[in-house]
């Protein structure tokens, strides 16, 4: 989930608009693949919005601007995680401007 009025300001304020009391839920459970992804996977989005389905669409990862391996280099120079950790890089897809959460949703 991403603050799109925060990201609309100044895209250098993309960390504050993604990470919020609330955001970045996870879960139930997560697959480690012992093998790298294939670069055909497709990231799927679906909003459903009261029941309906508002938004859909997909992704391959082929797609990402930075490559997986090249991600957890730049995670793991500064950084130790003795249990591991989860990089969260974002789907690539974005729903239309006027798409957006309102109060109470």
């Amino acid at each position: 989930m991403s603050s799109r009025s925060i990201e609309g300001e100044n895209p250098l304020y993309l960390p504050q608009a993604k990470t919020y009391e609330g955001c970045a839920g996870l879960g139930s459970c997560f697959y480690v693949s012992e093998n790298p992804i294939p670069p055909d996977t497709k990231i799927e989005l679906e909003i459903v919005w009261y029941s309906e389905v508002t938004f859909s669409n997909n992704i391959p990862i082929s797609q990402m601007k930075r490559k997986h391996g090249e991600l957890v280099e730049f995670l793991f120079r500064e950084c130790n995680f003795l249990n591991g950790c989860i990089l969260m890089t974002g789907t690539g897809i974005i729903p239309p401007d006027d798409f957006t959460l309102r109060i109470s949703d």
